[in-house]
């Protein structure tokens, strides 16, 4: 991961999330744009948090997947928006993960349902990061 990872800006995320309405379908629209900015704000709080080590990526896109997925900022897609926003900051930022669609919804759906906490999501996607 370089010194400075590569955040993810909110005209980003909504097309990302324009995408998967379009691939899946479901209801348009931003519930809260506010709530998205302070989504958005987690990753780079978590970078600059002390107590989060900067190894790698994972914890910063488990903050992407856990926030877009439990504050539900648009009014459907938000775990597909999260997933996808998770990937795309990983790639942007030197990291590939490699896992099966079902694993990736049953692991989305236990960490927006909160069977599955965000450090515990960042280990599992720390599982199936591929050898660079």
């Amino acid at each position: 991961m370089p010194d400075l990872p590569e955040f993810l800006e909110p005209d980003v995320v909504l097309f990302m999330h324009d995408q998967a309405l379009k691939e899946y379908g479901g209801t348009h629209g931003l519930r809260n744009e506010d709530m998205l900015h302070n989504t958005l704000a987690r990753a780079e709080n978590c970078w600059h948090s002390t107590e989060v080590p900067a190894l790698d990526a994972a914890p910063l896109a488990a903050a992407y997947a856990y926030g877009i997925a439990l504050n539900h900022c648009f009014n459907d897609a938000n775990k597909r928006t999260a997933w996808n926003c998770c990937i795309l900051f990983l790639r942007l930022n030197g990291t590939r993960v490699q896992v099966s669609a079902p694993d990736a919804v049953e692991a989305m759906v236990a960490l927006a349902s909160g069977a599955m906490a965000e450090d515990a999501f960042a280990a599992w996607l720390r599982q199936h990061f591929q050898n660079q």
